[in-house]
């Protein structure tokens, strides 16, 4: 297998669960602390030896491309007041990565999203990665499928356990063979079954490594597909035609971002992790519920050294 260097990542959604916040800044770019959730997965595909993005936009998302851009303007005030740290790692980025943009003009599912990069693909395997699914992991999430990949020299998708009552929320996989406690041979894909008619527990989440033969799948299933063209309809098309795709159980831990509340978990999560900011936040935490906290003592939401 020749070395996986590109990544799609489909960022064309609407963003109705963020309204009005999504009416005019894109969804991708969310605040996880001081970076847009666009940033920290394209900094897990850096460290995943990825340099070559492909990200499918729609109208209302300029402010994407302008953030992977140069902006000698910010670049020369940050210089003279010494402050050229605060945008060192975007600088990092737009110094190892290369993007394309591809307008998606109506929104008409992640299967037609992806098919829409077609042109950007040769006959090589490429990377999946949705902002939804923010991963913190020791290897970086989408490395740990490309190193599978390599060693099966076969399409595999990252799933996760989730519960019974949850299935309905995901793509779920019928298990064909298990060869690993977590590395599965998938039989099918089912999208959003109910509970009683779910497979397995084990859920698509926004992680892959897919063959370009998924284009030729797509194109089939979206000559029948009525509204929007699913990924794993494509994925199913290409199990079904002696394809072998494989299923592995990300290690790390996984932020689902396309929430309000998930991204306030994560933003939580994320401020714990964090070094600047982590005792603070702990702090906070541990006072509420009782007198102390700054729902009774608004001086406690002062803070004089952040």
């Amino acid at each position: 297998m020749e070395d996986i260097t590109k990544v799609i990542i489909p960022a064309a959604g609407q963003g109705t669960r963020f309204l009005p916040f999504t009416k005019a800044i894109p969804k991708e770019m969310l605040p996880l602390i001081e970076k847009p959730a666009l940033q920290r997965i394209i900094e897990e595909g850096i460290q995943s030896e990825i340099r070559n993005y492909i990200i499918i936009t729609a109208r209302g998302k300029n402010s994407i491309e302008d953030h992977f851009d140069a902006d000698p303007i910010l670049e020369s005030f940050l210089k003279e007041h010494q402050k050229e740290s605060l945008v060192s790692c975007i600088d990092k980025i737009i110094k190892l990565a290369e993007f394309t943009y591809v307008r998606q003009q109506e929104p008409l599912g992640l299967g037609h999203a992806v098919w829409l990069a077609r042109h950007c693909i040769q006959k090589e395997y490429f990377g999946i990665m949705l902002p939804d699914d923010i991963i913190i992991s020791k290897q970086p999430a989408l490395d740990q499928l490309i190193r599978i990949a390599r060693q099966e020299r076969a399409s595999v998708i990252a799933v996760q356990e989730v519960p019974m009552d949850c299935v309905s929320s995901y793509g779920i996989i019928s298990v064909k063979k298990q060869l690993t406690p977590h590395l599965f041979q998938v039989g099918s894909v089912v999208e959003k079954p109910s509970q009683k008619n779910a497979p397995s527990n084990l859920a698509i989440i926004g992680r892959y490594v897919l063959s370009n033969k998924i284009f030729s799948s797509l194109e089939q299933m979206k000559n029948y597909s009525v509204g929007e063209l699913q990924l794993t309809d494509g994925i199913g098309h290409m199990i079904q035609n002696n394809e072998k795709v494989f299923a592995y159980k990300i290690q790390g831990v996984r932020y689902d971002v396309g929430t309000p509340i998930g991204w306030i978990k994560a933003v939580i999560s994320l401020a714990l992790q964090h070094p600047q900011y982590q005792a603070s936040i702990k702090r906070y935490i541990s006072e509420l519920g009782t007198i102390d906290s700054a729902l009774y003592n608004q001086s406690k939401n002062i803070e004089h050294s952040l």
